[in-house]
């Protein structure tokens, strides 16, 4: 099943930049292992306003159980404030259509 995710991030205040760094970069490797598995399918970044993080995810997950082991396991999820939409195929969609004809 796929997910559409909002994932907004606020750091607290007087978190050592050190740290908010090393985070950044162990969840852009967690971020490429979820997309190598078939998990994380498009990761967009809306218009932000001053110091905003946020991310608009489309993620994929056997259920929503599983969905959210996969954003536990991202390691700025501890600062996350996560919205979870289940999407279900719309039978207008060209790729449903395309996938339903074959």
């Amino acid at each position: 099943m796929e997910y559409l995710t909002d994932l907004v991030t606020t750091v607290p205040k007087g978190t050592i930049p050190s740290k908010v760094d090393e985070l950044r970069a162990s969840e852009a490797v967690r971020a490429a292992e979820l997309a190598k598995a078939g998990h994380l399918i498009r990761l967009w970044r809306p218009p932000l306003g001053p110091d905003e993080w946020r991310s608009i995810g489309l993620f994929r997950a056997a259920d929503e159980e599983e969905l959210h082991e996969l954003l536990a396991s991202l390691p700025l999820h501890i600062w996350m404030k996560v919205t979870i939409t289940p999407l279900t195929p719309h039978p207008n969609d060209p790729e449903y259509r395309t996938l339903s004809h074959d």
